[in-house]
């Protein structure tokens, strides 16, 4: 039986794909699927045959913002203790909206910020699944991602760690979303300890790049990445296939968002490590042999026509690299952004990270020649690559939402 499910995504677009993605396995399996997302992403959502809702909190609204701006720069335990400043003016507009587009819902899939799926489940009485982009379910075999440093407590610090991160999360937003559970969604307040965590976890990761730990329950399910590949007939800008066409493969550079300062340090170090390089900006840069701007190309298609690929260390990018079998530099700011860059390192699949507070030409320019000259990198990341396009994760994923 056909069933309506939503898929609350709020979040940047390496939040958002993976659900597109989802969203489109299960509506070839027969079900209505609902995105909520930003504005910004309603084309993206309806090009691929989904309903969409708007959720009117803009992540790049947010990000932009004076307290976004202090938000990223801080370490990945800032991330969390300034969750409720930085979402303070758009919380009670993004919950009104969470509230609205899950309608009608049959099942509710969603992150776990603030629990937002597991309230709305409750209000509708219909079950949720929390969709996991980052190993946060708790274990003794390594710490949660924003507490690497919690390693070093061994194996009970390292499982109260993820404790730790949930429950800090849960008071910052306490007081809105208890208002909002009890005034919108005739619901008791959740409390001090907040909302029972007992929902199945879809994890959209690869166990080749996080090994499942032992001591995951069986509602833990880790599928594999949920790719979204470029749609039928898309097609690369001319100058983009030209460029490709005329030399070596390059070196992709791109942050998510690029200063100023960074696409000029960028520009040189290539010129100094003597590679061509694609530079993913929206600031100006003037195109030329050896350097080409260019501006929202699907990774999918265009990372395995690299050499190696530049990032920040998003979940997404990493994954899209890793399956192209490039080497990857990750230059993380915040959030899970250092845990993947650790990763890749301890995969083979590329250099320790550079944190981009450490980001100049010069350390860039030393990076780049270890990333394109170290024929290890390469085969490790074609090892990794070899075994995440063996995998159907959506088909995954899918096979497990049957059964709830």
């Amino acid at each position: 039986m056909s069933r309506q499910v939503v898929v609350i995504a709020p979040g940047s677009r390496g939040d958002v794909q993976p659900c597109v993605a989802l969203g489109r396995g299960l509506a070839a399996d027969g079900d209505r699927v609902r995105v909520l997302a930003a504005p910004g992403f309603r084309a993206l959502v309806q090009a691929h045959g989904l309903a969409f809702a708007p959720l009117s909190a803009d992540p790049g609204e947010i990000l932009g913002s004076a307290a976004g701006q202090a938000w990223t720069a801080g370490g990945p335990l800032t991330f969390v203790v300034r969750l409720r400043e930085v979402l303070r003016p758009v919380l009670a507009r993004l919950l009104a909206d969470v509230h609205a587009g899950s309608s009608g819902a049959d099942l509710v899939l969603a992150p776990t910020l603030g629990f937002l799926g597991a309230h709305v489940a409750a209000h509708l009485g219909v079950p949720d699944v929390e969709l996991h982009y980052q190993p946060s379910v708790p274990t003794r075999a390594f710490p949660h991602p924003l507490l690497p440093w919690a390693d070093r407590l061994g194996p009970w610090g390292r499982q109260l760690s993820f404790g730790a991160v949930d429950a800090l999360a849960w008071q910052l937003l306490r007081s809105t979303v208890d208002g909002w559970r009890v005034g919108s969604l005739d619901l008791p307040a959740a409390g001090m300890r907040g909302p029972r965590r007992a929902s199945p976890v879809l994890c959209g990761f690869s166990d080749a790049v996080v090994p499942r730990p032992p001591d995951w329950p069986a509602r833990v399910h880790v599928t594999g990445y949920w790719f979204l590949d470029p749609p039928a007939g898309w097609r690369p800008d001319p100058r983009l296939r030209d460029f490709l066409a005329a030399g070596p493969p390059p070196v992709y550079v791109g942050f998510g968002s690029m200063r100023p300062v960074e696409a000029e340090q960028a520009v040189t170090a290539l010129r100094r490590a003597g590679v061509r390089g694609l530079l993913a900006t929206d600031v100006p840069v003037e195109p030329a042999d050896d350097v080409l701007p260019i501006h929202d190309v699907p990774h999918a298609w265009l990372f395995p026509r690299t050499a190696a690929v530049v990032h920040h260390g998003g979940a997404g990018t990493t994954a899209a690299a890793l399956r192209a079998g490039v080497p990857s530099l990750v230059c993380p700011v915040f959030s899970d952004q250092p845990y993947w860059g650790d990763r890749v390192s301890r995969l083979g699949a590329g250099p320790r990270p550079l944190p981009r507070r450490d980001l100049t030409a010069d350390t860039l320019t030393a990076r780049l020649r270890e990333l394109t000259g170290n024929p290890l990198f390469r085969r490790g990341a074609q090892y990794v690559g070899a075994r995440l396009r063996a995998e159907d994760g959506v088909a995954r994923a899918c096979s497990v939402l049957r059964e709830v």
